[in-house]
């Protein structure tokens, strides 16, 4: 695996796609996972344009994990998958929303959404 996100412009991503991206300095977008039916937000995870490439072509997403500095595709060691069903741009060209089919948990602690716990209460 590759020990540091891709450099925009050197991956298969459509140019006309990769022009339309804001990255962060080190090239990468925030990606919310949203389940497709429900409007459930699951999570959030990296993309580079790598990463945005594979989800795009293969279905299942891909992320930049900034911890491991790897590629890893969501449920590739868990099963808990998820299959795209749209990708979309904001309108500033800085996060992506993509719409997926999960199956099982979304977050890492085995929990169903990242989003489960209330931070502050409403006043």
């Amino acid at each position: 695996m590759s020990t540091t996100p891709a450099t925009p412009g050197t991956t298969a991503l459509a140019p006309e796609i990769a022009a339309r991206l804001k990255r962060t300095e080190d090239g990468l977008l925030p990606a919310i996972a949203q389940q497709y039916d429900t409007g459930e937000v699951l999570m959030l995870g990296w993309m580079d344009d790598e990463a945005l490439h594979r989800t795009l072509t293969t279905g299942r997403c891909t992320y930049w994990s900034r911890s491991r500095r790897e590629y890893w595709v969501k449920g590739d060691t868990s099963g808990h998958a998820q299959a795209v069903k749209s990708v979309a741009l904001d309108c500033d060209g800085d996060t992506l929303l993509v719409k997926v089919d999960q199956t099982g948990a979304a977050c890492h602690t085995g929990d169903r959404t990242c989003f489960d716990a209330d931070v502050l209460p409403l006043a």
